[in-house]
């Protein structure tokens, strides 16, 4: 009895034997096929990844908006506004009511005509205030006279106001690879005071974070005496004390009689 079980396990796994190897030689077989269609179609297969690959990208440049020209305020996404992102820009003026810039975005040669949705459309500027700035009239007058047009800047979004934004604007020194903020630099000189950061809780971190920086120039600006921190000399002083002294009009009216 225990020899019939052996004889009937046995035959049954020489059955099984042959099935086992023509499943594992299918396997070889698709592989082998793939192989080779890829080796035949490789220019094909080629440009199906590179097309894959431009899609991804054009995909993840649409949902960060990476490569779009903003061309009106409200079309900035709120998420730039709340982490502050940094855009670049082109000022075409300086007026009282503030910096005119058009947003300059990143330029890939093949992706950015395929992601434009305003082609031939001219560009119009968007309106950029000083972020914690109250600015002189002598401070418009030296962002005039140092913000030439078509000059690049770049602006680190802090708040929106209706049609207009509140930023932190920098630019390259001429010569030199660093950027230098423009408001610190007219608070520095004495051209502007510094103003609560619109769009901003007083309370949070970026709000104190801001008002610190700022608030530190102006003090520079006001131990050195520029601009407007400026004293009038001693001698100034006292010529001013004399010419409005009650002796003075006195005598300059002696003086008309004669």
């Amino acid at each position: 009895m225990p020899e019939t079980y052996r004889e009937t396990e046995t035959a049954e796994g020489r059955r099984e034997r042959p099935q086992r190897q023509e499943g594992n030689q299918s396997s070889p077989n698709i592989v082998t096929l793939i192989s080779q269609f890829a080796d035949d179609n490789l220019t094909l297969v080629r440009n199906i990844s590179t097309g894959l690959a431009v899609a991804g990208v054009i995909v993840i440049a649409r949902s960060i908006k990476l490569l779009t020209k903003f061309r009106a305020v409200s079309e900035i996404p709120a998420r730039f506004i709340e982490r502050n992102v940094s855009l670049r820009g082109k000022v075409h003026a300086v007026t009282e009511r503030g910096l005119e810039v058009e947003h300059v975005p990143i330029h890939l040669p093949v992706l950015s005509p395929l992601l434009s949705k305003h082609k031939g459309v001219c560009a119009s500027p968007m309106l950029v205030h000083l972020a914690g700035v109250e600015l002189t009239p002598e401070g418009r007058v030296w962002l005039q006279e140092n913000l030439s047009p078509a000059q690049t800047v770049w602006l680190k979004l802090i708040s929106r106001e209706d049609d207009s934004l509140h930023c932190l604007v920098s630019q390259s020194r001429q010569g030199s690879i660093r950027s230098y903020c423009m408001n610190e630099e007219v608070l520095r000189l004495g051209l502007a005071r510094t103003a609560p950061v619109f769009g901003v809780l007083p309370d949070s971190r970026l709000y104190w974070r801001l008002h610190k920086r700022l608030h530190r120039a102006e003090v520079r600006a006001e131990r050195k005496g520029k601009g407007l921190w400026k004293q009038d000399s001693l001698w100034e002083r006292a010529s001013v004390a004399v010419r409005d002294s009650a002796l003075f009009r006195l005598m300059r009216r002696i003086f008309k009689k004669t």
